[in-house]
């Protein structure tokens, strides 16, 4: 995965990402809206061939980049939380 930015602003980010799919980029995207400070977060691919998609996030207070990080770190807690659970079955 690349990833080159596009656009940085105080409470908005635009950036590449190369080589992700709708599965990554979507799980992203819909973490992102459990951030009450994230007012937008979406992306766009113009061709699924391409494998380049175009992401924004725009925040209320906190600064994008610590939004996706956050995010990040939920996705992370959740998974390993789904980990421990199925090591259980």
């Amino acid at each position: 995965m690349d990833i080159d930015f596009i656009e940085k602003e105080s409470t908005k980010i635009k950036f590449i990402v190369t080589g992700e799919s709708h599965e990554v980029l979507n799980l992203i995207r819909k973490e992102l809206f459990e951030d009450s400070s994230v007012d937008f977060a979406g992306y766009k691919i113009d061709h699924p061939l391409t494998k380049k998609a175009i992401f924004t996030v725009s925040t209320k207070r906190k600064s994008p980049k610590k939004a996706i990080s956050d995010a990040i770190d939920r996705i992370k807690k959740k998974l390993s939380d789904f980990e421990t659970e199925t090591k259980k079955i």
